[in-house]
């Protein structure tokens, strides 16, 4: 009676065993069954079953864009049209809309009422009011937006005229599809606040992912006076991002990505997320130490404590003496650069000093050498070697920099002996 007993249990054990594995594969399958139907499908649509005005109405005129915000964190944070697009009757720029008034592409002041922060940071940067700047010159600032320039980082030193000069000579036929596709992050509106928040942050989506990826910045870092994406293509953390990102984690939180998530960096890395010990910031300058866009540059203020604050940044994934020495050697380069603009203005200093040049900007060849030395490819040079690009620090940089010294010089003997002066 024993042994049966014994045969009887292990026979129910065996049973109860086979059962419990049955349902593991069962609830296995379901998993992986739910898996591929919500991958088939897509991810989750916030405004799926909404029955907003605004949500019903746009579904059938412009169904994309419901698509895009439905699948937003704005959307399932319960974020609704009205809170960014919906106005007062008497509210600048707005129009009339469906019995209301709304503001066809919203304002920062409209992101700064759930994004102070952010938008304060923004404000301080050179992709506020400084970018506009560059382009159109401040005579078009009012005396509120005067005062908010000036106290930018980049407002304090002056501008360069000769890109203001080139907006102008263009004409608005041109420049409303070339300087103002960049230039515009940092435009006045209406109602006073400053710039386009969805310049990087594309709407409607306002994805993550998106802001992360360093083609977002490719938009208008790109091109022969300020080619950083070029430069990041070439570098270490270009090729990284190029072999490995599809297993980064596009979607961490903000201010919580480590090397972990980032096992190499983008421009967002470096310049704005919150990464290892230092804070998420939308100041793009917090973090420099050399103004980089000025024919000579000069240190920022506060150098040391934006080199403090980038160091942490590269201390994630390098050494000290590494980061000591090339900061060093960084600074060295941009000394390099500055001497050779300062020549360049020796140079054409006896056309200047004898009349020799017409008072207006750009009506001669040799205005463009003079400017594409510094704008284009002394510029280039500098962010070349802080960036890691090599090919763009030297033949995109330092020779051109060299090519249009020597035909500066040839140019100024030429009109020097023209005028019958001793070169």
């Amino acid at each position: 009676m024993t042994g049966k007993k014994g045969i009887n249990s292990r026979a129910l054990m065996i049973g109860l065993i086979a059962i419990v594995v049955v349902i593991g594969f069962a609830l296995v399958s379901l998993s992986i069954g739910s898996s591929r139907v919500e991958a088939e499908e897509g991810p989750v649509n916030a405004l799926a079953n909404s029955k907003n005005d605004c949500v019903v109405c746009h579904d059938r005129t412009t169904p994309g864009i419901i698509q895009q915000y439905g699948h937003s964190t704005m959307a399932a944070a319960d974020v609704t049209c009205e809170d960014c697009h919906e106005v007062e009757r008497d509210y600048p720029g707005g129009i009339e809309h469906e019995g209301t008034y709304v503001l066809q592409s919203p304002t920062t002041a409209m992101c700064q009422s759930c994004h102070e922060n952010e938008v304060n940071q923004y404000y301080a940067s050179r992709h506020a009011l400084p970018a506009y700047v560059a382009m159109v010159g401040a005579e078009v600032l009012d005396e509120d937006l005067m005062a908010m320039y000036q106290e930018v980082t980049e407002g304090q030193p002056d501008p360069d005229r000769a890109r203001n000069a080139i907006y102008h000579l263009e004409g608005p036929a041109v420049t409303r599809f070339a300087c103002e596709g960049c230039h515009n992050i940092g435009k006045p509106a209406e109602d006073g606040s400053v710039g386009e928040c969805q310049q990087c942050h594309l709407r409607h989506e306002f994805s993550l992912e998106q802001v992360r990826k360093p083609e977002t910045c490719s938009a208008c870092h790109i091109g022969p006076d300020h080619p950083q994406f070029e430069i990041y293509q070439e570098s270490p953390h270009g090729i990284s991002y190029a072999v490995g990102s599809d297993d980064w984690n596009w979607d961490a939180d903000p201010g919580t990505l480590t090397s972990e998530d980032f096992p190499a960096p983008t421009c967002a890395t470096c310049h704005f997320s919150g990464f290892g010990g230092t804070a998420t910031t939308h100041d793009s300058g917090d973090r420099l130490t050399w103004f980089l866009f000025m024919p000579v540059s000069e240190r920022r203020p506060g150098y040391n404590e934006n080199a403090g604050r980038m160091q942490q940044v590269c201390g994630e994934c390098h050494n000290s003496d590494f980061i000591d020495d090339f900061y060093t050697d960084g600074d060295a380069l941009v000394e390099a650069v500055n001497a050779w603009v300062l020549e360049s203005r020796e140079i054409i200093k006896p056309l200047q000093d004898n009349g020799l040049l017409t008072a207006d900007p750009f009506d001669e060849p040799i205005d463009f050498v003079f400017f594409d030395l510094w704008h284009h490819w002394g510029r280039t040079a500098k962010f070349g070697g802080w960036m890691q690009g090599p090919d763009y620090t030297q033949w995109h940089g330092a020779y051109e920099v060299l090519r249009e010294l020597a035909e500066l010089k040839e140019m100024v003997h030429d009109k020097l002996e023209e005028a019958g002066i001793e070169p």
